[in-house]
């Protein structure tokens, strides 16, 4: 705490088991952290065990919503920002090519086979039921009130670090 300022408020240390009453002084990042890593685990371990990585259900989405057939390269570079390397993706979509889950045309296109698009579809079943549990107890105006928050969060420190 500044030494002539008595109208900061301590930041409490992380608790799990903090009550509503102290969480205002809860550090932010402790708790996005947590949720990030409860929720993804709680999916990726639900996609595991039919075989499916969230990478894998990303790169199917993305052929399945593209406009127009999209190549490799675009699909890589739309991904990259969410995977776990710069990799990652390239290396699923030869996943999903030797699967027989997507196929290149002559072009190097993609396409979603017909396997690939019952699994897409199967994945977002899977995915609801998932998001089903994790929304529990939370309505619609509560969750879209917790993401404009943490957006809001977001672009004051892209602001502070001077980026746009």
């Amino acid at each position: 705490m500044h030494p002539l300022r008595d109208d900061l408020t301590d930041q409490a240390p992380a608790d799990p088991a903090a009550t509503d009453d102290v969480l205002a002084n809860q550090p932010v990042g402790y708790w996005t952290g947590l949720a990030h890593t409860t929720v993804t685990r709680h999916l990726r371990d639900a996609m595991a065990r039919i075989d499916v990585t969230q990478p894998q259900y990303w790169v199917l989405n993305c052929v399945h919503s593209w406009p127009a057939p999209p190549s490799r390269a675009e699909v890589t570079a739309r991904l990259t920002p969410l995977a776990d390397g710069p990799h990652e993706i390239a290396r699923v979509i030869d996943q999903l090519l030797h699967r027989d889950w997507l196929r290149a045309d002559a072009g190097q296109c993609l396409h979603l086979t017909g396997a690939g698009e019952a699994a897409r579809v199967r994945l977002r079943a899977l995915v609801t039921e998932v998001r089903a549990v994790v929304h529990e107890g939370v309505g619609d105006e509560e969750y879209v009130a917790a993401l404009t928050v943490l957006r809001t969060m977001v672009a004051n420190v892209q602001r502070a670090e001077g980026v746009t």
